[in-house]
């Protein structure tokens, strides 16, 4: 099949099965196809899930040659990361202390996607428990590095970093993976993909593996801003097993607010200070494509608190408490990540008072947040400020220095956003340092999505960052 076609978006992909182009079996087998030669170059891949895909196809192939169509997502194959169950495969979590977990249901999305007509082709390779603990290395995975697709030498970055490669290469149209902090903001950002971290609760997290239950999301990894919105509607909502799913849900079709009416939050320091030099130039053109669409920008900063504290006290303890009879057995001393393996013990350590400290400043944080949100409806700041990194650091390569700020500006926008429960969108928009991706994250208040959205699609109108495909 024509790589053309492979790097098309859900729409596209549908509207080729609609006119019988080609069948549902054949795009799912040049995915599978793909997935089985690129896969093991890039650490992207866990497993095929080929038996799976091909009856879920021919279900779909069915549908179209009946003239019903049910749905934007009928026939279109995707990925989930290893961390989701998928009945009756091996669920690694990408540590060998599991690489023969099977487990005897679908994940609430895995089952949603069916249900939506999707077609599962493989589970996509992830950093070891999702980086629990902390970690070293990109190395840290049962599958190996995930390596980058614009350079193999760099990183795709963690922990979805399978569903980073994967999306970005066209192994498949789109992935599912999961953010704790920063685990689809990151993969998306260094690979140029378009990623929504969900507002915490919006989808079930039921069969999947828990890190922090009240930190852990699920979200789409795609090729495009309107990609994302389909699989969101398709993913969110109720799941009566999952007591922290909101009872939100998502509808792409409903109406989106104009773009010239948001009020947009941002902040000089992370664009002109924070943001490494080399990104500078891509980020701050980006920002004027941005003013264009008519939006109202003004100059903001997050209130002072301390995000990352918060952020990394209730996910040590969470996780510790998750891994607990895995840290404390006598094989645990034979992990491979040092770091990793003492993160886990020092979670086992903190106080529960520190841990309900922690939970106590979330709701002051929460507060703080929502009155920040009365005055802007998106923040806007660079996904990161740096590419991605080496794998293999070079014996000569410095370190990249961390810049002295005028300011915090919006920096801690990370662990305010995770720990706070706040959608996120990213975007590609250009390339930094090492000629590698570089992207925006946008930011907006809970179950907002709509508004991001509206502004990422009309960037997307006018960009064509979304549509560059790596020179491997």
């Amino acid at each position: 099949m024509d790589e053309d076609v492979l790097y098309s978006t859900i729409p596209e992909l549908g509207a080729h099965l609609a006119k019988r182009n080609f069948t549902s079996r054949e795009l799912a087998e040049a995915y599978l196809g793909r997935l089985g030669e690129l896969g093991p170059r890039f650490n992207s891949l866990a497993r095929l899930t080929e038996q799976t895909a091909l009856q879920q196809a021919d279900a779909a192939d069915r549908l179209f040659a009946q003239g019903r169509i049910e749905g934007p997502l009928q026939g279109i194959p995707y990925g989930v990361k290893d961390l989701l169950s998928a009945k009756g495969y091996i669920t690694s979590w990408g540590s060998e202390v599991f690489r023969e977990q099977r487990f005897d249901h679908d994940a609430a999305v895995v089952r949603k996607l069916a249900h939506a007509g999707g077609v599962l082709v493989a589970k996509l390779a992830m950093v070891r428990f999702a980086g629990g603990g902390g970690y070293d290395h990109p190395t840290e995975s049962l599958h190996g590095p995930g390596r980058n697709p614009w350079n193999p030498k760099y990183w795709a970055g963690g922990s979805s970093s399978g569903s980073g490669g994967a999306v970005a290469t066209a192994m498949t149209p789109f992935a599912i993976g999961s953010e704790t902090w920063g685990s689809i903001v990151g993969p998306c950002s260094y690979c140029a993909v378009t990623g929504l971290r969900p507002t915490y609760g919006l989808v079930s997290r039921y069969g999947a593996m828990p890190l922090s239950w009240t930190m852990d999301k699920l979200g789409p990894m795609c090729r495009s801003v309107e990609d994302c919105a389909l699989v969101l509607d398709a993913i969110s909502g109720p799941d009566a097993n999952d007591p922290s799913q909101s009872g939100h849900r998502f509808r792409a079709a409903a109406p989106s607010p104009p773009v010239s009416s948001l009020r947009i939050g941002f902040s000089e320091v992370d664009f002109g200070e924070w943001a490494h030099p080399d990104s500078r130039p891509a980020l701050n053109e980006a920002l004027r494509v941005l003013r264009d669409t008519g939006a109202v920008f003004k100059d903001v900063a997050l209130p002072e608190m301390p995000y990352s504290a918060v952020a990394r006290t209730l996910i040590s303890c969470e996780a510790a408490s998750v891994f607990e009879d895995i840290i404390r057995a006598e094989e645990f001393e034979n992990h491979p990540d040092s770091r990793q393996k003492e993160g886990f013990r020092r979670g086992l350590q903190i106080p529960a008072t520190d841990y309900l400290k922690a939970m106590r400043l979330r709701r002051l944080m929460q507060a703080k947040i929502a009155e920040f949100f009365e005055d802007v409806d998106i923040v806007v700041q660079p996904a990161s400020a740096n590419t991605a990194p080496l794998i293999e650091k070079e014996p000569d390569s410095p370190e990249t220095p961390k810049p002295e700020l005028s300011s915090k500006g919006n920096t801690e926008l990370g662990a305010a956003g995770n720990a706070t429960g706040l959608p996120a969108l990213t975007i590609p928009c250009g390339f930094g340092q090492n000629g590698l991706p570089t992207a925006l994250q946008l930011v907006a208040r809970p179950n907002n999505e709509a508004a991001l959205i509206a502004l990422g699609k009309e960037f997307q109108r006018q960009t064509d960052w979304h549509r560059r495909r790596p020179p491997f």
